[in-house]
């Protein structure tokens, strides 16, 4: 049996503005993973099971007399078109295809099945590729794993900014700036895979960061699961109607996470709390204009809690539940901080950095 994982993940800052080309973000990868098993199958019949999917539900909505099912949230969407997108890379190989069962254990989610927020589509879809690639002994690398993933997830959700893969595939702490999925898109129709995985892709640049020593990331689940793909279409309507103001929000941002990413390359936790309270500054006035939920009751009290001891917090991904974090010193009373929280019904998550053992600490510029 063949095993790979990938892990979770979480925004530190750059949400929304990461889905427009070219534009950046702070992601970090964390040490709770999804688990992809391979093996043969004995009588010619394959499987996919997962123990955590199994009552997932399907959503839909109606379009005219039409009934449109929203396959965004259902993992098994991004498992089988991992399946689909590798196997056709194992095609282009002349590579044999076989028939095995598959078999998806996730740490991502709560013991009673809600999301987390900590990207479990993005940590499927990549640990299938890199279960697949090593079951068909396919010559891969970090960015051709990236490259069919990210090829994949955005088949299912087209839209987000793939920075979820980038976390999934690299670990630790990247900052990721968004490629033209519009190009994939249009390339896709016309190119074959391998070509198109060694193509530079427009404006797609990954680069490993390293955290300033007595940075502590301390994260809070509100208990309230959200769909990043609904939110992101909420957004994506006041783009629409509002194309001035989003474009000021996209400037600040853009400059908000290079001076995070300068704080990142001083060593300087001070320069990157002010850029996360910043950041966050902005996500509230994107919410206030558009009208979307961003920063629920509980997100703001888990914020208003970590300030009080120093940290820097803020949403972390689409918001409108799922996860905060906060910046802050080691040095400072992190008990007392989660003792609050937990008085407030917020679940401190003890997660740490994950880093790969095969990541090399350097920029890797994919343009």
């Amino acid at each position: 049996m063949i095993t790979e994982k990938a892990p979770g993940k979480l925004y530190i800052a750059g949400e929304y503005a990461v889905v427009e080309n070219g534009f950046p973000a702070i992601l970090v990868a964390l040490n709770q993973f999804v688990y992809c098993s391979i093996e043969p199958s004995t009588n010619g019949t394959g499987k996919i099971v997962s123990h955590q999917y199994q009552n997932n539900a399907v959503q839909w909505h109606r379009q005219g007399d039409q009934m449109i099912v929203d396959q965004r949230d259902n993992p098994f969407s991004y498992i089988l078109s991992a399946i689909q997108v590798t196997e056709e890379y194992a095609r282009t190989l002349n590579k044999p295809l076989d028939v095995y069962d598959l078999h998806i254990d996730s740490e991502l989610d709560s013991a009673s099945g809600k999301k987390y927020g900590l990207g479990s589509s993005a940590a499927v879809t990549v640990a299938t590729v890199k279960a697949l690639c090593q079951f068909y002994h396919l010559p891969v690398n970090n960015d051709r794993i990236f490259k069919l993933a990210a090829i994949a997830h955005f088949a299912v959700q087209g839209n987000g900014s793939l920075g979820d893969v980038a976390a999934s595939v690299y670990g630790g702490w990247i900052a990721y700036h968004s490629f033209d999925r519009q190009w994939l898109a249009e390339q896709r129709k016309f190119l074959d895979l391998t070509t198109l995985l060694n193509l530079p892709w427009p404006n797609l640049k990954i680069e490993t960061l390293t955290a300033p020593a007595n940075l502590a990331l301390v994260i809070g689940w509100t208990g309230k699961p959200a769909s990043t793909s609904q939110l992101v279409d909420k957004i994506s309507l006041f783009k629409a109607r509002q194309q001035a103001q989003y474009q000021e929000f996209l400037n600040a941002s853009r400059q908000c996470i290079q001076r995070m990413i300068n704080g990142f390359h001083a060593g300087s936790l001070e320069m990157i709390q002010t850029e996360i309270r910043y950041n966050r500054s902005l996500l509230q006035e994107l919410a206030r204009r558009s009208g979307v939920q961003i920063e629920t009751p509980v997100l703001k009290q888990l914020c208003q809690i970590a300030e009080q001891f120093g940290g820097a917090a803020k949403t972390s991904g689409a918001g409108g539940g799922d996860c905060g974090i906060v910046a802050i010193d080691a040095q400072a009373d992190l008990q007392s901080m989660i003792n609050q929280w937990t008085a407030e019904n917020i679940e401190h998550l003890p997660l740490a950095v994950h880093f790969m053992n095969n990541v090399h600490r350097y920029t890797i510029k994919l343009k």
